[in-house]
């Protein structure tokens, strides 16, 4: 049976970003040797989307009001892109420590991990 997913990040400076998820972004994380975290992630889903290449992943992270969570950063000195509107959701680029960018949105869509699923 699966019991769970692992998501891995790539970056420039991996210690930064982790200090990120961990100080800004307060994840609660384990570490596993060498102030190597692992974090624990808010509940997931996961989406198949067409593509012409295979191999390319993305994560977006979810919550309930991006103008207040985008607020909330913006004291903690998080920069966040002009929020894009798409018919899926309202969604915002958080730039990391190492350089690379997270996804932030507020889903217009019924999510996986709430109720009523299949």
């Amino acid at each position: 049976m699966i019991s769970g997913a692992h998501v891995i990040i790539y970056s420039k400076n991996a210690e930064a970003d982790r200090a990120f998820f961990r100080d800004v972004l307060r994840f609660k994380s384990v570490d596993v040797g060498h102030g190597w975290l692992i974090f624990a992630l808010p509940p997931a889903e996961a989406a198949f989307h067409p593509s012409d290449e295979n191999g390319g992943h993305e994560l977006y992270l979810m919550c309930d009001d991006l103008k207040a969570e985008m607020a909330s950063l913006a004291k903690k000195n998080v920069r966040c892109s002009d929020v894009q509107e798409a018919s899926w959701g309202s969604i915002t680029k958080m730039r990391l420590p190492g350089g690379g960018e997270v996804h932030l949105y507020q889903p217009k869509h019924p999510v996986a991990s709430g109720s009523g699923l299949k």
